[in-house]
């Protein structure tokens, strides 16, 4: 049983690292002044990502400015704000993007919306982006929703 067992475990082993990782990881940091949103896009087409998404973000900003949930008009704020969370997609290699963000100020009041130009960077923002090669993400209008919405493509 104990040869058996040890087997298994052996082809597992070599099945998990024999298996093509096709997901690539990218690190940024942005510094003080910076637009959040305007230079993950461009980091993103610099490296002709094709299928960009966020793994994960910490940083500040001193200007937040989102759209809110269902809202047309954006919500400008100034002060100090801590990014407690950042998730969306970079499609058509970094031309689109779907990305939202919530922060929270320094009573711990959090809010977030829809990224948009105009989030500048505090003191940093350390990034972490995942893109896998086997698959493209475009953006295509949906007759449903109106709205332009991930089109995934496999390579």
């Amino acid at each position: 049983m104990l040869k058996l067992y040890s087997t298994l475990v052996l082809v597992a082993f070599i099945a998990l690292f024999s298996c093509q990782n096709h997901v690539e990881s990218y690190a940024l940091r942005l510094k003080p002044g910076m637009d959040l949103k305007q230079e993950m896009a461009q980091f993103v087409k610099n490296k002709q990502l094709q299928s960009a998404s966020i793994s994960t973000c910490v940083g500040s900003l001193k200007e937040l400015t989102i759209r809110p949930a269902n809202q047309k008009e954006l919500l400008h704020l100034k002060g100090h704000f801590e990014i407690v969370s950042l998730t969306g997609t970079f499609a058509d290699k970094g031309d689109h993007n779907h990305i939202h963000i919530s922060v929270s100020d320094s009573t711990g009041y959090t809010i977030g919306g829809h990224l948009v130009d105009g989030n500048l960077i505090y003191t940093t923002a350390e990034i972490v982006l995942l893109n896998n090669s086997n698959i493209e993400f475009t953006r295509e209008k949906d007759p449903e929703t109106t709205f332009y919405e991930l089109k995934v493509k496999e390579n």
